[in-house]
């Protein structure tokens, strides 16, 4: 795991520096408090393990990094420690409307 503030709480992970998200490691609910990079974030709605939060301010247009590799486009501006996910995350590797079509 990658060594960072980020990293340091412990239901947050941080998978490479470069990323700028870390995965949810046990349910967060909402109003539940977590640390990002020193900064104290309450969660404004449940997030399920497994989905992510932004690491940093992620402005419209900017690509989402996970595994230190791209995994979409924000949609919209998605600010430090909110959920990430398909309300604000374009896929850089679906079609529009969301689905794959078998070749």
């Amino acid at each position: 795991m990658a060594s960072s503030d980020a990293a340091r709480d412990p239901r947050l992970l941080l998978i490479a520096p470069a990323d700028n998200c870390l995965v949810v490691c046990r349910p967060l609910a909402e109003g539940e408090v977590v640390q990002i990079e020193g900064v104290a974030r309450r969660m404004a709605h449940a997030v399920e393990i497994g989905h992510k939060l932004a690491r940093r301010d992620i402005r419209r247009g900017d690509k989402v990094l996970r595994y230190g590799a791209v995994i979409g486009t924000a949609s919209r501006d998605i600010a430090a420690g909110e959920h990430i996910h398909l309300h604000n995350l374009a896929s850089d590797y679906l079609p529009p409307g969301g689905t794959a079509t078998a070749p």
